[in-house]
Order: C-alpha cells, then structure tokens, then sequence
C-alpha cells in the first residue's frame, strides 16, 4: 500500500502509482492568514490537507489510485488585510498558479487532478474555477455551490464559519494540538455572515466587525464536528472525481 501524500513517495513508488489504470491528483489549496487568536495561519491548507487524504483512501477502497499531492498555501487573502500573517497573491498570480499546477500533473501522467480548497474568499474561489476551466482533465470540488454547500454544518450555510465552530471542529480533528483551547473557551460568538457582510460592500474582517478575524462560535467545536465534517467534505470529493472518470470513460472509443 503506497502513501497517501505524493511527497512521502519515492521517484519509482510515484512511478509505479502512474501505472494503475486512471490514477488523480488530489491537489489542496488553502491560505496562509489569520484564524482568530486560537487557529493557525496555515488552517485552511490543513484542512484540505485531511479532506484529500480521506477522499483518497475512499478512493483507492473503491478501486480509483488517488493521492494527496504537496498543498498550495496562498491564495487571495484580502480581506484579512491588516492582520499580522495575511500573506495575499493577486488572483492572477493564483489562477496563474493553478492552471499551471493541474497543467503539470497531468503531464506527469495523472488522469485527473482534482482542486480541493478550503479557503472560501470570493476572489479566490473566482480564480480556481477560471483556472481549472482552462485544463482538459482538471476538476474543482467547490462546497461553495448550492449542490455541496447544504451538506454541511448550519454555521457554514450561515456564513459565519471563519474560524468559528466549523472551521475550529475541522482544526480539531486534524491537528488538536494547533487549536489554542484555553483562548478559544472564553471566545464570546461573532455572529456575523460573511457572505451577507460581502454582499454589503464591506472589504475587510474589521470592516464585517470581526476586529479578532473570526465569525460564528468557535467555544462550540468539537472534534466529533470535524471528523462528521471531513467525512461529507471527503464525499464532494470522491462524487466528483467518480463522475469525471465516468465521463471520460463513457468518451473513449
């Protein structure tokens, strides 16, 4: 059994992992910014980090050689301006990179290559799907569609998850010991949707009213949350990938 991440991989397992019939690249994208005082900057990158590497090992159960490759953690990080660790690329420097990206490991000899991102600025989320339109054999799996995004937690569909209890559930269950738990009990809730905030105008955390950059109520998380949460995440993922090798499948002659 080869690793799930393409980096733990050797040269001749990587290669052997590209002889299996339709072998995907599962390629997660986060951000590097603030996540509350009780989150890491690197929170979303983590997060796809694990949603690629659950769907990959349901991948491989179902018979699909699947593998998380190495992250992407930039993207366009605008509206956390202001806060010590926003590290923001323009959104055609990430779509750029993107595209280049899926490019790459479809010519190393992936079937596919699915984006998985977590970080859910609409600027940055623009830039992904533009980027993997442009690439025959690539795929985004968005949560942020209607099909995907009613199959998460009420806090998500609320919009106000940044760093709240969904975002700090996934963080728990991942990487427990990266949450400050003893900051996070006395978090008072920030009940504030970001998407109704961006509808607004308002172009900044601090503008939305979020002076400590987290929504929602990140006291509430609980590990139990993130492990439930992966595993609807993990199914966007493999629903996808599943449906694009049918399609290419159902294409050949």
């Amino acid at each position: 059994m080869l690793s799930l991440r393409l980096g733990d991989l050797t040269t001749e397992e990587c290669a052997a992992l590209l002889r299996s019939p339709h072998p995907v690249a599962l390629l997660p994208v986060g951000s590097t910014e603030p996540h509350g005082p009780h989150l890491p900057l690197a929170t979303d990158a983590i997060l796809s980090e694990r949603v690629c590497e659950v769907a990959a090992a349901r991948l491989r159960e179902g018979g699909v050689t699947a593998v998380a490759v190495p992250s992407l953690a930039y993207g366009v990080t605008r509206y956390a301006a202001g806060f010590a660790g926003a590290i923001s690329l323009s959104p055609e420097t990430t779509e750029k990179l993107i595209e280049e990206l899926c490019a790459a490991y479809l010519a190393a000899g992936f079937a596919r290559v699915c984006v998985v991102n977590n970080h859910l600025e609409p600027a940055h989320v623009d830039s992904l799907a533009r980027a993997v339109a442009r690439v025959p054999g690539a795929l985004f799996a968005n949560q942020l569609t209607r099909r995907w995004g009613r199959t998460l937690s009420d806090e998500f569909r609320r919009g106000d998850c940044h760093a709240g209890s969904y975002e700090t559930s996934l963080v728990l269950a991942a990487r427990p010991e990266l949450v400050r738990d003893d900051v996070r009990a006395g978090l008072a809730p920030v009940p504030i949707s970001l998407s109704v905030a961006i509808r607004e105008g308002r172009h900044t955390f601090v503008e939305m009213g979020a002076d400590r950059a987290y929504f929602g109520t990140p006291a509430a998380a609980t590990r139990e949350e993130g492990d439930d949460l992966y595993q609807r995440l993990a199914t966007m993922v493999t629903t996808e990938v599943r449906a694009a090798l049918e399609l290419a499948d159902e294409a050949s002659p």
